[in-house]
């Protein structure tokens, strides 16, 4: 190869990589435009059902919906990147994105509960494309910085947990009498400016023949690492919802105003989001199965510190203890789904550990509120140790089996 050769393919591999390290700047910009959807849905969903809901009990099935949402939707948004492309999915669910903001809006001034939950159902919609980000930004770099890369987008993360709360403060008396009708309206134009962030990304269309590539998802679903990395995400996500869908509504009844969940709420976000920035680091340092454990650890201390009280100080450490344990779960556990597929496979393998994710999700979901209002936040808290000792031993099983074959 020629000099002239080299340097010039030497200059492409250098636009390459500023181009990637663009795409994922956007993706973590939208990351913290679209994150704040969840963000606003958690910190009102609860009041809003309890507020409309036929029966005290159903108070936390609109945030169950929109889990449910998210689960229904992981398969088919992973369709369409497969075959059209990830910014086409990504555009897609920006819509339902605007789509969720208009109509909860309208649901709230209609006093209808079953029309909220619905919108709901398009909110989870968009919540699971907001999380193909993470998998998104891998495609973007090297195999060699694809952890950070993926850290680094969950990192956006850190901003809607400013942006989300601070949006219900400020916006929720904005149309009275309709609590919180305002803010849904604002979240679809957070939602509208997060598409055109997204319109930016260059991502290349697939190729027909990747299409039609890769191993039986049967023999993907059997790999130990894959099994492990479905059971520590699913339990970090389904414990992180099932105690956070609770606490602003256990902080109401504690008698704790709105400002204080949302606060709360703020500084959960942040610390779900927050070690985003070095959580990449250290899985290349430490390896993804001991972050995740970590998080598990983690997740456990907040139980222990919220049965220790019912304070707003002993609610904002347990949230944010929650937070840093979720981050590490399942930024880990992710990190562990990418050493299980090949390029062609990426996208059916990474929608399908969305969907088995999310899926458990609204089976913990579902039982929160109604935990909540029937038996107190004391019994939310000692129903979590259950999954949680689930996900444990199967990392610690499956840390034995390794070492024995190795």
């Amino acid at each position: 190869m020629s000099h002239a050769t080299a340097s010039a393919a030497e200059l492409a591999s250098a636009a390459a990589v500023r181009s990637g390290t663009a795409d994922v700047v956007r993706l973590a910009i939208a990351q913290a435009l679209a994150g704040a959807n969840s963000t606003v849905v958690f910190a009102t969903g609860a009041v809003v059902g309890n507020m409309l809901a036929p029966s005290k009990v159903l108070a936390t099935l609109p945030i169950s919906t929109f889990v449910v949402g998210m689960a229904a939707c992981a398969l088919p948004a992973g369709s369409i990147a497969r075959h059209y492309g990830r910014r086409t999915a990504f555009m897609v669910g920006t819509g339902c994105g605007v789509f969720v903001g208009l109509f909860s809006a309208w649901a709230i001034v209609a006093a209808n509960f079953w029309l909220f939950c619905a919108a709901m159902f398009f909110g989870g919609a968009y919540a699971a494309v907001v999380f193909s980000f993470r998998f998104a930004a891998a495609d973007c770099v090297p195999a060699e910085r694809r952890a950070r890369a993926l850290s680094a987008v969950m990192a956006g993360g850190v901003f809607a947990g400013v942006i989300g709360p601070q949006l219900v403060t400020f916006t929720m008396n904005l149309w009275p009498p309709y609590l919180f009708a305002a803010t849904f309206v604002a979240q679809a134009v957070v939602a509208a400016v997060a598409a055109l962030v997204l319109s930016g990304v260059r991502l290349p269309r697939p190729a027909a023949e990747d299409i039609s590539r890769g191993r039986p998802m049967a023999v993907i679903l059997c790999q130990p690492r894959f099994i492990i990395a479905v059971i520590c995400g699913a339990v970090s996500y389904l414990l992180m919802n099932f105690v956070m869908t609770a606490a602003p509504l256990a902080m109401r009844l504690c008698g704790h105003a709105q400002e204080d969940a949302n606060l709360g709420l703020q500084w959960h976000v942040i610390a779900m989001y927050g070690p985003s920035f070095f959580t990449g680091r250290l899985i290349a340092r430490f390896g993804a199965d001991r972050v995740v454990a970590t998080g598990l650890a983690l997740i456990g201390a907040a139980v222990i510190v919220g049965l220790a009280g019912a304070d707003v100080a002993h609610f904002w450490l347990s949230l944010i203890m929650l937070g840093l344990g979720w981050n590490f779960g399942f930024v880990g556990a992710s990190a562990l789904v990418l050493e299980c597929h090949s390029p062609e496979e990426r996208t059916r393998v990474q929608s399908v550990n969305d969907f088995i994710v999310f899926g458990s999700v609204a089976l913990g979901s579902f039982s929160s509120g109604g935990l909540l209002t029937s038996y107190g936040w004391d019994r939310v808290l000692w129903v979590s140790f259950a999954p949680l000792t689930l996900a444990a031993t199967a990392l610690v099983l499956t840390a034995a089996r390794g070492r024995r074959v190795s």
